[in-house]
């Protein structure tokens, strides 16, 4: 599963970004806030499960999926220079994805990277989430002693 948010300044750029991954994103079960959702679907005609907007909950809604173990990735293309009301949710979302070692994308460049290689992994064939999720082996060569 991904989640894709994006505010509002940066709805635009998150369309652009997934006009080009289309064909990734059909193949994978997304989910979204509330305007974002209807936006990806709407313009898109992807099918989006749609969360309610970020400051009614629906942050706190993808992170409780993140919690669960549903969430495989998060695109969140973030606007840093606008104050949003609703900044110690997205802290907390942000927060989950780094305890749960959620890959979490919050501008294009690291979108990009993010959508690139779930491309590859569902041109070869493999599940998307083996493709962002780091392997035991990978874990367990990084450790620290």
């Amino acid at each position: 599963m991904l989640a894709l948010v994006a505010h509002d300044e940066k709805k635009d750029d998150l369309l652009r970004l997934a006009r080009q991954y289309r064909r990734t994103l059909a193949r994978l079960h997304l989910i979204a806030t509330g305007h974002t959702g209807l936006q990806l679907s709407t313009e898109l005609d992807l099918p989006v499960e749609r969360m309610h907007t970020g400051p009614e909950g629906g942050d706190i809604q993808i992170g409780a999926r993140i919690v669960e173990g549903r969430v495989d990735a998060v695109v969140f293309l973030r606007d840093p220079l606008t104050a949003h009301p609703h900044e110690p949710d997205i802290q907390a979302l942000l927060k989950i994805c780094d305890i749960h070692g959620v890959p979490v994308a919050t501008n294009l460049a690291s979108a990009e990277i993010l959508l690139r290689s779930l491309s590859q992994a569902i041109w070869w064939g493999r599940d998307a989430a083996s493709a962002i999720t780091p392997s035991d082996t990978a874990l367990r060569s990084t450790d620290v002693r």
